[in-house]
């Protein structure tokens, strides 16, 4: 577990990995708790039976499932000290280059691309890769947005 104490800290590991996270066993409990969450319920998903006629041998996550496990991961691998509270701002970019079976385990590299001031504070972009075990493409890669804010 890193800590990112403060602006100046930020700015120089632009570009460097923070770290790689814990593996995350995926389980059609999770997937259908998601489903029920968020009202997608695409057979892909949810029908154990009939996805194991598919080339992917059985059910798949959803892709807002492996991005929404970027948070998760990321208290893993850093923190962040010497603001008064930092916010979700979006993602610039989420691609889902491999489907994330269930069953599969999944980790999450996550790496500084790039830091911008902002009024109060500045903008952190993280390159997040999530990877499963044995996979010869990442199952997402996304570069998400917080924005750090130093006075309350």
């Amino acid at each position: 577990m890193i800590t990112l104490n403060g602006i100046d800290d930020i700015k120089a590991r632009i570009g460097e990995e923070l770290g790689v996270s814990d593996w995350h066993l995926v389980t059609q409990e999770d997937i259908n708790a998601f489903a029920d969450a968020t009202g997608d319920h695409q057979w892909i998903h949810v029908d154990v039976e009939r996805a194991k006629d598919t080339p992917f041998g059985g059910t798949i996550a959803h892709g807002y499932y492996t991005l929404s496990l970027a948070p998760k991961f990321s208290y893993e691998l850093f923190g962040v000290e010497g603001f008064a509270f930092g916010l979700n701002y979006g993602v610039n970019k989420v691609r889902f280059p491999a489907p994330l079976r269930v069953g599969a385990r999944v980790r999450m590299r996550a790496s500084i691309a790039s830091v911008e001031d902002i009024p109060g504070g500045i903008q952190m972009a993280t390159t997040c890769t999530f990877e499963t075990e044995g996979g010869e493409k990442p199952v997402c890669v996304a570069e998400t947005l917080a924005r750090l804010y130093s006075g309350g």
